[in-house]
């Protein structure tokens, strides 16, 4: 058997389960479920045409795999409708799950990855979007992280900054409202706030509290996205803001900071104004100065361009955005509203329309749409 074109033909193979619909990821699991059993067969059984004997074989792995999982939701949905018997607990395995993904051999990007794909419910499709890295690449490094852990015993917890990594990340994608998962983040920060003597845990469900109390306010009617400064702010929840600042101040009285401690001094800043002219940029901008420290990260440096506009005016906030790598996403949206501030209607109309084009879900996209409309209509009047 010629072992060297069974490599040959991988990458096609997986190609064409991808095309009919499997995620990536799984395409190469049925793929290499189907070379051992080429591997098993074919010095007694060789094929006429490999390439359509391998298709067919991982098509078939691919189809029984999805069909054991929905069994396996069945399951899990038929235990989970059934009455209680006995004390109910108030934790569960869940949070150890993410301490156990997030194995010690792994690098930290690749333990949360993993994790975000075996333990946290996302797609790698959304994976890869949090990481701002194309799919195939996220697909790449999570079958790398299986295969590193493949036999090696799960008894030792992984970092503790990589498992609130993966909780930041769920919530952000619960947040955003593609899957119902922040309210779960939640829950299991607040179990890890409760075992934890770290403030930096602490800093992260003061964050997730304080983003959680303006949900409501996010979409109108049909979904329709609702842009910070125009949230009705009588719909924000005090409780859980109150709740939030009062966890913050008391992870900051430690003197210990760290990045969600600063993202959620943010946060409280947009919670404390009682209205969007009343925010304090100024301080905003500090914290950011303080996370920009502390990760360097290009998102954080596009949305300081965007307290900078606010705090010194626009083309404070356009020579900030210019140092800024344009590829990001949202960069165009950013670089459009600064453009609208400062009176250049005619770019910011075309910036707004390629970030229309651009945008990641239909809620983004519809409202950049019509905010390229709307900065029309104003140059036409």
């Amino acid at each position: 058997m010629n072992e060297s074109l069974l490599r040959e033909l991988v990458p096609a193979v997986i190609g064409i389960l991808v095309r009919r619909g499997a995620e990536f990821a799984a395409a190469e699991d049925a793929v290499q479920e189907a070379l051992i059993r080429a591997l098993e067969s074919w010095p007694d059984e060789p094929p006429r045409d490999p390439k359509a004997w391998l298709v067919a074989a991982a098509w078939h792995k691919f189809v029984d795999a999805v069909r054991a999982e929905s069994a396996r939701r069945g399951r899990e949905l038929t235990v989970e409708y059934e009455p209680p018997r006995g004390p109910v607990p108030g934790t569960d395995d869940s949070l150890w799950l993410f301490f156990l993904c997030a194995h010690p051999s792994l690098s930290p990007g690749s333990a949360v990855a993993l994790t975000l794909r075996a333990v946290g419910g996302l797609t790698t499709r959304q994976i890869a979007t949090a990481y701002l890295v194309p799919e195939a690449t996220m697909a790449q490094r999570i079958s790398r992280a299986k295969r590193r852990i493949e036999g090696l015993p799960l008894d030792r917890p992984g970092d503790l900054s990589t498992v609130l990594r993966v909780l930041y990340l769920v919530f952000n994608e619960g947040y955003s409202g593609d899957l119902d998962l922040a309210a779960e983040a939640i829950r299991l920060t607040r179990q890890l706030a409760s075992a934890s003597d770290d403030p930096e845990v602490d800093g992260l469900l003061a964050l997730m509290l304080l983003h959680h109390a303006r949900r409501a306010s996010r979409t109108g009617p049909g979904g329709r996205l609702i842009p910070l400064a125009e949230q009705d702010r009588s719909r924000w929840d005090t409780g859980l803001i109150a709740e939030g600042v009062a966890i913050l101040q008391a992870a900051l009285a430690r003197d210990r900071l760290g990045e969600y401690q600063a993202q959620a001094a943010i946060a409280a800043l947009h919670a404390d104004a009682p209205t969007a002219a009343d925010t304090d940029w100024v301080q905003i901008v500090e914290w950011y100065d303080e996370l920009l420290a502390r990760t360097d990260s290009p998102v954080v440096r596009l949305n300081r361009a965007v307290a900078v506009g606010e705090a010194d005016g626009p083309q404070a906030g356009l020579a900030e955005l210019a140092k800024v790598d344009p590829n990001i996403p949202r960069h165009n949206a950013v670089h459009a509203y600064l453009l609208e501030r400062a009176g250049d209607l005619d770019r910011a109309a075309e910036l707004y329309a390629l970030a229309a084009r651009e945008a990641t879900s239909v809620p983004e996209r519809d409202h950049l749409t019509r905010e390229a409309a709307r900065v029309r209509s104003a140059r036409d009047a």
